[in-house]
């Protein structure tokens, strides 16, 4: 594991919220690490809509999802903010008082922050892989099977048996076909998703006898849990047959959850968290939740909202981080202070 890292702010989600969080908070001196399940910055934009076009963000009259984060990551470049990307936060314990909070954040990566405030900026909650209905499949995860890639030499000289036809399962049989053992693509129809250069580049090592390409769906697991030993695949006509594997990914998508946030002690409803319209803050002091994961009276959903909410909240970050400095307001347009820390003077 990794050395504990100290920091002023750990944001929880690299959307859009979260990193306009930074601009905010840099402008007051506050250091922030960003940590996201995904593996990429940008959330629900990058993820789920980044050619999508967006009409209501102030200043552009059309741009889209992955425009919007590209100029987002560029507007906070000046505050050298650190992410941690395919790493979930399990757990947050508070290590402070309510008038100087202090929390110990851990990710399912192992990695480890100490801070004195948390912003949640997780939109819906967080990501969390669809999995496919199979019976048993638990016993296997983590040792057999895997929903995401964190680290690709795991997986070299193995047998490994990627399901599905989007962007992800192409991309990572065409990246990880090199390293495995084996590769086998699996998927229920001869047609994918995913980009056509990807899909060529697959097709091309199945011809050269690289890989293997079967059509059909995965009906059960074989070998003593943990330990995976193979699958069997039923086809469209009902036969069935087995392959040898010693991995399975699985890849069928991304669903929201709220996931280990419903654990952290906060005063949650309906997958919300309840927050003041002062400053955010949910039930624990030095804890705050801007974006759609948030409630209360009057709420919109819109990434103009959680602009809003996240400035604000910087606001009383700073009164924790910075207990004895008076905070003295300023316009970027106007203070040479500010203009300073962007750069731009």
């Amino acid at each position: 594991m990794s050395d504990v890292i100290e920091t002023d702010v750990v944001i929880v989600g690299a959307g859009p919220v979260g990193l306009f969080a930074v601009f905010e908070l840099g402008l007051l001196d506050i250091k922030a690490h960003l940590i996201d399940i995904l593996p990429k910055i940008g959330g629900q934009c990058a993820e789920l809509y980044p050619e999508k076009p967006i009409y209501d963000i102030p200043g552009y009259p059309v741009v889209n999802g992955q425009e919007l984060i590209d100029n987002l990551v560029k507007q906070i470049e000046p505050f050298h903010p650190e992410f941690h990307l395919g790493e979930m936060v399990e757990e947050l314990e508070s290590l402070g008082t309510e008038e100087a909070p202090k929390f110990r954040v851990k990710t399912d990566a192992g990695t480890e922050f100490i801070c004195k405030s948390v912003l949640i900026a997780a939109g819906g909650g967080s990501f969390q892989p669809k999995k496919p209905p199979i019976e048993n499949i638990e016993k296997y995860e983590n040792t057999g099977v895997f929903y995401a890639v964190r680290k690709m030499e795991a997986f070299r000289d193995k047998r490994v048996l990627i399901v599905g036809g989007g962007d992800s399962a192409l991309d990572w049989t065409v990246n990880l076909q090199p390293l495995a053992k084996r590769m086998t693509l699996l998927h229920r129809r001869d047609a994918f998703r995913a980009a056509p250069d990807t899909v060529n580049k697959m097709r091309s090592l199945v011809a050269e006898g690289q890989m293997d390409m079967y059509l059909g769906q995965v009906v059960a697991l074989k070998g003593n849990a943990p330990v995976l030993e193979g699958v069997t695949i039923r086809r469209d006509d009902g036969t069935t047959f087995d392959v040898e594997c010693d991995i399975l990914l699985p890849f069928f998508g991304l669903t929201m959850k709220l996931g280990p946030i419903a654990n952290w002690g906060l005063n949650v409803n309906e997958n919300l968290i309840p927050v003041d319209t002062e400053k955010f803050e949910t039930s624990v002091p030095g804890i705050f939740a801007i974006g759609d994961i948030n409630s209360y009276p009057g709420k919109l959903k819109l990434i103009l909202s959680g602009f809003h909410e996240g400035a604000l909240a910087a606001q009383k970050v700073h009164r924790y981080v910075y207990p004895d400095k008076k905070l003295l307001f300023q316009y970027t347009t106007s203070s040479s202070n500010l203009q300073k820390k962007l750069g731009v003077n």
